[in-house]
């Protein structure tokens, strides 16, 4: 039963994330989610700040509290790709989640703070790294003879990296006033593909334990 809760604490973790950036921006004037990142929704002049700052400490905890069911699962399919995915599962937890709760970046990427600096390097870490995921999870399901998630996480992993790239495009000075630039959006869509096939993996773990 124990175990079991850790998918539920994935599930939470995940939808929670989507649905928080989506419904925080409605109390922050001026705030884009096409434009934004869902960081700046906990800088210091932000209205929402406190909530958005609890809720990545608690997104954070959520993950890690799902790795000991992840590793029971699937450490007799592989124990190195399991523990691959544990490790990036968890500096996920703690440079893009937990470190947001206490480095805030600003509202503005010009105004640069140690505390910024700090926020920066835990987050594009933990994204980098929680983005081979679904690359891992697919081979952990052709190895266990689960074809239909092995393909949706391949499909996931190509499409977070298309997005991830955007993401990290958006900022640049050549593409101003493009689609490409629009990086609250490219973040939130990259989120979705990284998360799915954890999410689907999650669900089937639930559903038939």
């Amino acid at each position: 039963m124990l175990f079991r809760l850790g998918w539920y604490a994935f599930l939470v973790a995940m939808a929670g994330d989507i649905a928080v950036s989506l419904i925080l921006p409605a109390f922050y004037k001026g705030y884009s989610i096409r434009k934004m990142s869902i960081s700046a929704l906990g800088n210091p002049q932000s209205p929402v700040r406190v909530p958005f700052n609890i809720w990545m400490l608690i997104e954070g905890i959520l993950f890690i509290l799902g790795i000991p069911a992840f590793c029971k699962v699937y450490f007799p399919v592989s124990k190195g790709i399991t523990i691959t995915s544990a490790v990036f599962i968890a500096v996920f937890a703690v440079g893009a989640c937990i470190f947001t709760c206490f480095f805030s970046v600003n509202e503005s990427k010009d105004v640069v703070t140690p505390a910024s600096k700090i926020h920066g390097a835990g987050s594009v870490t933990g994204f980098m790294l929680f983005l081979f995921v679904p690359l891992l999870i697919s081979r952990l399901s052709a190895i266990n003879g689960e074809a239909g998630i092995q393909w949706i996480s391949i499909a996931c992993f190509v499409l977070a990296l298309v997005t991830f790239s955007l993401f990290v495009m958006s900022d640049k000075e050549e593409f101003k006033g493009t689609v490409i630039a629009n990086e609250g959006l490219w973040q939130r869509i990259n989120l979705v593909f990284m998360y799915l096939p954890l999410a689907v993996i999650a669900s089937k773990n639930i559903l038939t334990k």
